[in-house]
């Protein structure tokens, strides 16, 4: 970047030198003059910027002073070598005794250098705020990415304790063979878990199919007593959700619903997209009409950082609500912004 900036400004300068020739009628050869001024230019400046990186770190006070010490000295030489090339070639070999002619215009080179110098610092300045920008940036992603995965892991051992203990249960009873189908599943469950990472969106169609190995597992506790129906549209199927959203909600419907009914317990899934947003509803038939808490921090742990999750990923932009159902039970409704996976 450095080199494009270097060659493109002495280029410029050099442009304008030009320009400024036409308007006094100079002589052709004073391309010549002008060309080899602002290569002088170029050359002089290089040692500065190497110059500058050595000093970068002083006192703003000194710096400034070796900025314009070089700067000035910079601009000497630069006058020296552009007049005396201007007398060799210009004037054909004629060569002014007093060498106060060669330190015409310094002043007006030396503001040229402090204006090299300044874009050099304010470019360079420019850079490092850029690094340190990108550095947060990363910083925040990483952060960002350990909490949905914290979040996400939260749950897992929350569901194996349950599955586990049911686990424990059958054996107890030797209900072996029941108990080894329930490994089977829990083992196929756990794999779709651990290949999906909880930073990522998957199809709400392989969602759906994750929930069903994990129901797979419940059915083995609860029989005929779950019931799963599912409604859900062509769009929605194909929409990008979080990996394993569904989950702990679904948990949460058998735990407070299905487990504390005697009879069948039904919990429908219903998904449509509506006004370019993804609406999933979770209901149950719980035994009782749902009743909010007083606060949301009083929500079970699932549902909480279910809700957490969505909000470290769609910001505002999402809907997590619970209300009763009818006549009994909960529904769960979600509405996120859809986003279809072909253009994921």
């Amino acid at each position: 970047m450095f080199w494009a900036l270097q060659i493109a400004g002495w280029l410029g300068y050099a442009l304008i030198q030009y320009i400024g020739s036409l308007m006094q009628e100079m002589r052709s050869i004073f391309v010549l003059i002008i060309l080899l001024g602002a290569y002088a230019g170029f050359l002089l400046t290089v040692p500065m910027r190497y110059f500058y990186r050595t000093i970068w770190n002083l006192h703003p006070l000194l710096l400034l002073l070796a900025v314009l010490g070089s700067s000035y000295t910079a601009a000497v030489l630069w006058a020296v070598i552009d007049n005396a090339t201007h007398w060799e070639i210009y004037k054909f070999g004629f060569r002014p005794h007093n060498w106060v002619f060669y330190l015409q215009h310094s002043v007006a080179k030396f503001y040229i250098m402090l204006s090299w110098s300044g874009l050099y610092f304010v470019i360079k300045y420019y850079q490092l705020l850029q690094d340190e920008k990108q550095k947060a940036l990363t910083a925040v992603s990483m952060a960002h990415q350990s909490q949905l995965k914290m979040l996400r892991y939260q749950l897992n051992p929350h569901f194996l304790f349950n599955t586990l203990n049911a686990i424990s249960t059958l054996i107890l009873i030797n209900e072996n063979k029941t108990a080894n189908q329930m490994v089977s599943k829990l083992s196929e469950f756990l794999r779709f878990s651990l290949d999906n990472e909880p930073i990522k969106r998957i199809t709400l169609a392989r969602e759906i199919d994750a929930l069903m190995l994990y129901l797979d597992i419940e059915k083995v506790r609860f029989a005929e007593r779950l019931h799963v129906q599912t409604d859900v549209s062509k769009e929605a199927r194909e929409a990008l959700v979080p990996s394993m959203i569904l989950q702990p909600i679904i948990e949460n419907a058998i735990k407070y619903a299905v487990a504390k009914l005697e009879s069948q317990g039904v919990i429908t899934i219903h998904a449509s997209v509506i006004d370019n947003m993804l609406t999933i509803k979770v209901s149950d038939n719980g035994p009782k009409p749902y009743a909010a808490p007083a606060q949301k921090s009083e929500r079970g742990v699932g549902l909480k950082n279910t809700e957490e999750r969505l909000r470290a990923l769609y910001g505002k932009h999402y809907s997590f609500t619970l209300s009763a159902n009818t006549p009994t039970g909960c529904v769960v409704e979600l509405k996120l912004p859809w986003q279809p996976v072909e253009n994921s």
